[in-house]
């Protein structure tokens, strides 16, 4: 009898700790398949957006709209198939290709939104001054996602060849503080240039057409994307010396679930509906002349 009776309470707690198990995988996939699903619905709308604008204005090329977009796609679509693909990338052979993978699209998201500020600093130096459009901005913004995109690789390579669990724990830390530093940075500029281009508008003529709509479309961009990526610097850098709270993709699919739609996803999503007006039409006969 005694025997029957802890062979049945083995059997119950083995069934319950089963069960806990089965809740637990099933709570880690219904968090990927949400954020995947997210970023797929982010990925979708900056290709829809794209087509709409390359469709209305096909004869302006490659513009910072449209570069805009493509890269939010390639972002969203890119974290997409990393949460949809996560137990593929712990077999990834070399392990740098894990990593890449892991690391790539927060890169992209940095470059997509260090874009914007580019954008806003050169429409602050043409209205400062008209005669002489700013020539050093461009060269800027590429030295300087140059040199983060070196910089990471370095880090990356350094990672796949080190065997020693301290040399790889280092370089973990230094990756994740360099993130932080690199969002640190994209907060800076937005807080910077659209910070500046929005005293600048509140600065013009009450009357001037289209003020208040551009003020709020700035000041609500700036206010997103500076919060988005101070939060995110500091999520990062305190990550980096906590273990309990890893961004590892893998191993916390919650906790990720909650950081990339406070840092990520909900921020692209607000950008993508503030900026969501399409340019003017370009006149067929021409720009004419006021008379």
């Amino acid at each position: 009898m005694r025997n029957g009776f802890f062979s049945n309470k083995l059997s119950h707690f083995g069934y319950e700790n089963s069960m806990d198990h089965a809740r637990e995988i099933s709570l880690e996939n219904g968090c990927y398949i949400a954020t995947a699903s997210l970023y797929g619905v982010i990925a979708l709308v900056a290709l829809v957006q794209l087509l709409r604008i390359q469709l209305r204005v096909p004869e302006y090329g490659w513009t910072t709209q449209k570069v805009f977009h493509l890269l939010n796609f390639f972002c969203s679509g890119a974290r997409c198939g990393v949460m949809s693909f996560r137990q593929v990338l712990e077999s990834l052979q070399p392990r740098i290709l894990t990593y890449v993978a892991l690391d790539a699209p927060g890169l992209l998201f940095f470059s997509t939104y260090s874009l914007l500020v580019l954008f806003w600093a050169e429409i602050y130096h043409q209205a400062r001054k008209p005669s002489s459009p700013p020539s050093g901005l461009r060269p800027a913004f590429i030295a300087v996602n140059l040199l983060v995109y070196t910089l990471q690789v370095a880090l990356w390579t350094y990672l796949s060849l080190s065997s020693s669990d301290d040399h790889q724990h280092l370089i973990n830390l230094l990756t994740a503080c360099f993130m932080a530093g690199v969002s640190t940075l994209a907060a800076v500029g937005f807080t910077l240039y659209g910070g500046r281009l929005f005293i600048m508008l509140r600065r013009f003529p009450s009357q001037s057409p289209g003020r208040r709509k551009k003020l709020k479309e700035v000041g609500c961009v700036t206010s997103i994307c500076t919060t988005c990526f101070t939060a995110r610097a500091i999520i990062v850098a305190y990550s980096a010396f906590n273990h309990n709270a890893s961004l590892d993709v893998i191993k916390h699919p919650v906790l990720n679930l909650v950081y990339y739609l406070a840092v990520e996803i909900i921020p692209s999503a607000l950008v993508l509906f503030i900026l969501r007006k399409l340019p003017p039409k370009r006149p067929k006969n021409g720009y004419q002349p006021i008379s």
